[in-house]
């Protein structure tokens, strides 16, 4: 029987939950949860923009 080493088990994939108990996180875990955080943001933040130009075409070719 072999033993698993750490490269060979699967990660677990980081993901966080608003509110959740962060006391038991290392400092590597809250810094993966920002690093995933800021670039969700980064997602959401482009989604809006894009939404806004939409937004903005569809008002001005219905009020011409």
């Amino acid at each position: 029987m072999a033993i698993d080493t750490d490269d060979e088990r699967p990660r677990k994939k980081v993901s966080h939950e608003i509110g959740q108990d962060l006391s038991l996180l290392s400092v590597e875990e809250l810094e993966q949860r920002i690093a995933l955080l800021t670039a969700e943001i980064e997602r959401l933040a482009s989604a809006l923009t894009m939404k806004r130009a939409t937004r903005a075409a569809a008002d001005r070719f219905f009020k011409s």
